[in-house]
């Protein structure tokens, strides 16, 4: 039992900064306003809202499609334009269509990530190795 909520405590780390770090890129202006606290809750909120959900998700049988990473990548993305929807309304001129790049980006995110990071990032430190001996 608590290596399943070890399990669900990363997962939500995992889903935290993936849509943070998504919602950070794709509202309009976000590097030029990297210090903007306003811009800074924005995209907590996404993320805390899109960890939860992937959270939720654990407790039904939709939780196996966490351990295939284009079927995670897509879960991730859909969660985070829910997240990034009620979060805050667009910024751009077509509506949806901040919070389905948000969601994009954020699958990106998650997919490099499955790719750099798994083994404990055996592809970094290899990496790592090969640069600096």
């Amino acid at each position: 039992m608590a290596s399943e909520w070890k399990r669900r405590i990363r997962l939500f780390i995992q889903r935290f900064w993936q849509p943070t770090s998504a919602c950070m890129t794709c509202m309009p202006g976000s590097w030029g306003n990297v210090m903007s606290l306003t811009h800074w809750a924005i995209a907590f909120k996404t993320g805390l809202l899109t960890g939860v959900l992937a959270v939720l998700l654990t407790f039904t049988p939709a939780a196996k499609w966490y351990a295939n990473r284009y079927a995670n990548a897509l879960v991730v993305g859909c969660l985070t334009v829910v997240g990034d929807a009620y979060s805050h309304a667009s910024h751009y001129r077509i509506h949806v269509l901040e919070h389905i790049a948000t969601g994009v980006m954020s699958g990106l995110f998650a997919l490099t990530a499955s790719y750099l990071f798994e083994d404990r990032g055996r592809r970094i430190r290899t990496v790592w190795t090969r640069l600096f001996g």
